[in-house]
């Protein structure tokens, strides 16, 4: 990959003649580069992670469009070449690959329509009885039961961003829009253009967009070098204002600012009418019973549970992981499911698995983003055995003790950067 040495030249799309420039920016995918200097790419600025950096994409291409046909199409209607020098896959990548075909030939990436029926059964039962109680009296529970249903609103969209929920791409997208706009106030097309940034690259500084939480929040003292003695100060004290205030902050800044700025600026009007419906809805239902003032009120505690509940269960599986260096190329696929992600265990009763959608598999989902997350724990062994025959550690911890470093390293980054 990258600018490599002279090559012969090759037909492009419309079958005339290229030559290979020194100054194309080129891409390594399946053992071939593609020219991608002049390309747009649909799913937004995650191309240029790769493009020209020395880093082979492939696990990257494959996963992310393992349902888009039109991907494949059109990587073949771009100008490309071999490259001058031999490019050797690890034993680790040949035996990921082979095991990613062999889960495609047994059916794991394919939608179950009973798991999505009942997915959103719950969503609408959980909503019900939050609506219910909310009207009989039990204000905070009530309030909580709905925050809890929009957290999971949170869970379901991701998946729907991933398109695996139907398998569908158009429909998924749709279903993901619909979910959340009207579940959590926030942007589908947002959502789906940084978190393919975070997949790509997990915890690599300069890449990974959940890196990139100042003036909030610092996941890492890398990120927060130049900062001046306010800011010090609340990281300082972010262990304990995470769960108090900054995920409420978080969630508030991208409901009313970040994301209907991102909808006004790409014009995407039906997921601005998503937004009307939900907050048309929730004064329609609540202020004849709260009143104006009450309406707000409400909304604060439900909004507050919600972040508490999406943010945190996020942050245990990546934030306390070493972080990868912004130019490093020797990185791959693989690791960097196995070494910057973990895994949750199930708990008792599978109890975690059902409190976090199964994306306490954060290896498994790393490894198969287009994978339906309910299939993780099924395929989580054979992953096991692979990370087992080449040395990678599989790394799983209690839910309990995830949380424990988890804030560990908050107040640990909140100490270093306060104390410099």
């Amino acid at each position: 990959m990258g600018k490599g040495g002279e090559s012969q030249p090759t037909k492009n799309a419309s079958g005339a003649s290229e030559s290979s420039s020194k100054e194309a920016v080129e891409v390594l995918i399946n053992g071939t580069l593609y020219d991608v200097t002049n390309m747009k790419h649909p799913g937004g600025s995650v191309i240029n992670f790769y493009a020209g950096k020395g880093i082979d994409a492939t696990q990257a291409f494959d996963n992310f469009h393992i349902r888009s046909k039109k991907a494949a199409k059109y990587l073949k209607s771009l100008p490309s070449r071999k490259p001058t020098k031999k490019v050797n896959s690890s034993a680790l990548l040949k035996d990921f690959d082979a095991l990613t075909k062999e889960l495609e030939a047994e059916g794991f990436f394919k939608p179950n329509y009973l798991h999505i029926t009942y997915r959103f059964t719950e969503l609408i039962v959980m909503h019900a009885l939050g609506i219910y109680m909310l009207f009989n009296g039990y204000y905070y529970s009530g309030a909580a039961m709905l925050g809890l249903a929009s957290g999971r609103c949170g869970w379901l969209m991701h998946e729907g961003g991933h398109y695996s929920l139907t398998g569908n791409i158009t429909i998924d997208k749709f279903l993901q829009i619909v979910i959340y706009g009207v579940g959590c106030g926030m942007s589908g097309g947002w959502w789906r253009n940084q978190h393919n940034k975070h997949h790509s690259m997990p915890q690599k500084l300069g890449h990974d967009v959940d890196l990139q939480t100042l003036p909030l929040l610092a996941f890492t003292e890398k990120v927060a070098k130049k900062v001046g003695m306010t800011q010090k100060l609340w990281i300082r004290m972010q262990a304990f204002m995470f769960p108090v205030i900054t995920c409420f902050l978080v969630a508030t800044g991208w409901q009313f600012f970040l994301h209907p700025r991102y909808m006004l600026r790409t014009k995407k009007w039906g997921e601005i009418l998503t937004l009307v419906i939900r907050y048309t809805l929730f004064y329609k239902l609540f202020a004849p019973l709260f009143g104006v003032a009450g309406v707000f009120k409400l909304y604060f505690f439900y909004n507050s549970f919600a972040a508490d509940y999406i943010f945190t269960n996020f942050a245990v599986s990546h934030t306390h992981l070493p972080t990868v260096p912004k130019d490093d190329t020797e990185v791959d696929w693989v690791q960097y499911a196995a070494v910057h992600t973990m895994n949750c265990k199930p708990g008792p009763f599978n109890f975690i698995n059902w409190w976090m959608s199964y994306l306490n598999f954060q290896i498994e989902h790393h490894l198969f983003p287009s994978m339906p997350q309910y299939n993780h724990p099924v395929v989580s062994e054979r992953v096991k055995v692979l990370f087992e025959k080449h040395g990678v550690k599989y790394d799983q911890r209690g839910y309990l003790e995830s949380l424990r470093v988890t804030f560990k390293n908050l107040h640990k980054v909140g100490a270093d950067v306060f104390y410099g």
